[in-house]
């Protein structure tokens, strides 16, 4: 990759500066953002304390890399589109369950149309092996008819490369095309119950990796002239004429699908992950733009970053150069090496707060099983201790900035997803601000290998009386800190 300024590649860096400036008002959980113009990059910055090396869960942007991998096993000869799926798990097929097989094809999951319906949440599952699981699933529409989103799929997808390959699916594909266009040696994919990588999820990598991975699919599968995936497969792949919004409103998810990829406007396309992770392929400028985040619980997560993108960069780039701008250009790099991780920005102070500070609260019956809590309130910051079903715990808040730590709950899930990690910890960012005198606001984003967040909510009456609001947006886990309780000053 080459760095350069935005002018050299016709944009302004005013209006860049304008793009991250939208992205900052709206409150979102920005990790990093990469945007580049051919083998240009223009645009490059790490909200801290994430940085170049850090290996980011690209959760369903995983989907697209499996599509890649099966583009080239079929490419070698390894498989066909046209092959029912359930050629491929004979070990599974059961009587009962070849009555309901409904020989939905390769290419009908890669495009979603599968017959069955995702109809479980295989973290609920009581099997270890997901494959079992999936095979289990009620079939629930013809196939070949109706795109529903099935990350179960793409996770059989991902299990079918890794059964006709004998490897990891993202180790073949660094054998195939990875190493050669500078993708991290050290990246990787977490696993699901079973055997096989969590390929509709788990891929871990840089946001560079990201980058790279989407301009070789954007070049239609090759890299400095050389041919690496066969071009049919990447047009096939990248033609998003499933239809996907049932509705017919303005979606910036609803302009299609193709082979695990994602239509948007004006003939781009994209990798899409749950928390937003994003990559945004423009064939008309010759564009990538890379964003990761974790924006889970904000409905309207996907359209202002997405919209933000057309509107400040892919309708204001043009021909190339523009004259060089040094004075905005200090201002964009002034900026962006200015980010930091979100934190709430609201009032960070409160005269109530010299009234329960030290106080017990003694928790009626709550479905946390939280029997207690305290906050010892300072200047500028302060902890949340509590008592759960694992005893004693206590977090760190900063008010209006974050405070970093390991989030005290144990046990959950590491390198394999839905198990348990005994004495496990993720990593997160902790702040807390007043959105009124008496009420206090926590805001904890897990940073780890999962992403995830967990707001509190504390309301206080006549300092004797206190409710407390939890709601959590994580995958599988914080699942103990959903709900409400009340509680009264010892």
């Amino acid at each position: 990759m080459h760095i350069c300024t935005p002018e050299s590649v016709g944009i302004s860096s005013a209006d860049v500066l304008k793009f991250y400036q939208r992205l900052d008002e709206r409150c979102l959980s920005t990790h990093d953002v990469i945007i580049a113009r051919g083998d240009d990059v223009f645009t490059e910055t790490y909200y801290a304390p994430f940085h170049k090396d850090f290996l980011h869960r690209m959760y369903s942007v995983s989907k697209s890399f499996v599509s890649i991998a099966i583009g080239f096993c079929e490419q070698d000869g390894l498989l066909s589109l046209e092959d029912p799926f359930e050629k491929y798990f004979g070990e599974y097929i059961t009587p009962g369950v070849a009555e309901k097989a409904s020989s939905v094809t390769i290419r009908e999951m890669l495009r979603m149309e599968t017959g069955r319906f995702e109809g479980c949440y295989w973290f609920d599952a009581v099997k270890d092996d997901r494959c079992a699981v999936y095979l289990d699933l009620k079939t629930e529409k013809y196939p070949n008819t109706l795109f529903d989103y099935d990350s179960f799929g793409s996770y059989m997808l991902g299990a079918i490369v890794e059964k006709v390959t004998g490897k990891p699916f993202l180790e073949y594909l660094k054998d195939k095309v990875l190493r050669d266009i500078g993708f991290s040696e050290d990246s990787y994919c977490l696993m699901a119950p079973g055997k096989y990588s969590w390929g509709d999820s788990g891929v871990m990598c840089t946001a560079r990796d990201l980058m790279l991975f989407a301009r070789f699919v954007l070049n239609g599968g090759t890299w400095n002239g050389k041919r690496y995936l066969n071009e049919a497969y990447i047009l096939e792949a990248t033609d998003t004429k499933i239809c996907n919004n049932h509705y017919g409103f303005e979606n910036p998810s609803g302009y299609g699908y193709g082979y695990q990829f994602w239509g948007l406007p004006h003939g781009c396309f994209a990798m899409f992950g749950m928390g937003i992770q994003l990559a945004v392929c423009d064939p008309t400028h010759d564009l990538v733009f890379v964003i990761n985040s974790d924006n889970q619980g904000n409905e309207m997560r996907y359209a202002p970053i997405i919209y933000s993108f057309f509107d400040y960069i892919y309708d204001r780039i043009g021909e190339h150069p523009l004259p060089e701008d040094a004075d905005a250009y200090k201002r964009l790099c002034d900026y962006t090496a200015s980010r930091k991780l979100f934190a709430l920005r609201g009032p960070t102070h409160s005269a109530f707060a010299q009234q329960i500070t030290g106080k017990t609260w003694h928790a009626e019956h709550n479905p946390m099983g939280i029997k207690w809590f305290r906050l010892e309130l300072e200047e500028g910051a302060g902890t949340f201790h509590y008592e759960n079903a694992q005893g004693v715990k206590a977090l760190r808040f900063g008010m209006g900035y974050n405070e970093f730590q390991k989030f005290p709950q144990t046990g959950y899930s590491d390198m394999v997803g839905a198990k348990e990690a005994p004495g496990h910890r993720y990593d997160c960012a902790v702040s807390a601000d007043w959105p009124e005198e008496q009420k206090l606001r926590i805001r904890v984003q897990i940073i780890d290998k999962y992403f995830g967040n967990l707001a509190i909510l504390i309301g206080f009456r006549d300092g004797e009386h206190a409710s407390v609001r939890m709601e959590k947006c994580a995958e599988d886990f914080l699942g103990e800190y959903t709900g409400l309780l009340n509680a009264k000053a010892e």
